[in-house]
């Protein structure tokens, strides 16, 4: 008999934006000195950038199911929103972020919707401001200098303008054990045509 290990009975799950890989890369090479400076910050992949628009927390795996319909129907009604990515910043001289610009409005009505989607379905969850923004590396303590100087290295960044097309229902394995952060899509939807 072969033994299986057990299956976690919760998922650490979001609902975000994501990037074209386009628009990563042309920040991925913005970023290219602070890479090689900041070796050491704990930098994210680019595969996993994204922009959160309720995080949920610790779920049970079973809540996952009442989700997917209803965010499927909710991408289905929504244009797809112009973006992009713009400068840098930190978050209490630990998280180094760069910054999102484009139909802003629009992004925090859908981030409203998607987070009564997820309150209607049964699901509570930690509200949080909703401060747009991808995240790009962590620091540890004694670190607050270099994210610093990493956020300064951004400030003349522009990148060009993209149509967020998907909503994603992410899932990562913080808490999981050691290691870096990953993240793995659940499930996506494509919204409706263009905005």
């Amino acid at each position: 008999m072969i033994a299986h290990p057990p299956q976690p009975s919760t998922v650490r799950v979001f609902v975000a934006l994501a990037p074209p890989d386009d628009a990563k890369d042309e920040l991925a090479d913005a970023l290219q000195p602070a890479y090689e400076k900041y070796a050491h910050l704990r930098w994210n992949r680019i595969q996993d950038w994204h922009i959160t628009l309720a995080f949920l927390g610790e779920l049970p795996v079973a809540a996952v199911p009442l989700l997917q319909p209803a965010l499927a129907r909710l991408a289905a009604d929504r244009l797809s929103l112009g973006l992009g990515l713009n400068g840098g910043g930190h978050f209490d001289e630990r998280l180094l972020w760069s910054g999102i610009t484009g139909d802003l409005d629009a992004l925090h009505v859908l981030a409203d919707e998607v987070r009564t989607t997820v309150r209607d379905c049964g699901v509570t969850f930690q509200e949080r401001l909703l401060r747009p923004h991808l995240t790009l590396a962590r620091g540890r303590r004694g670190q607050q200098a270099d994210i610093l100087s990493a956020a300064a290295s951004l400030a003349g960044f522009t990148g060009r303008t993209w149509q967020a097309e998907r909503l994603h229902l992410v899932g990562s394995n913080i808490g999981r054990g050691p290691g870096v952060i990953r993240y793995r899509d659940i499930e996506s939807w494509r919204f409706a045509a263009g905005s």
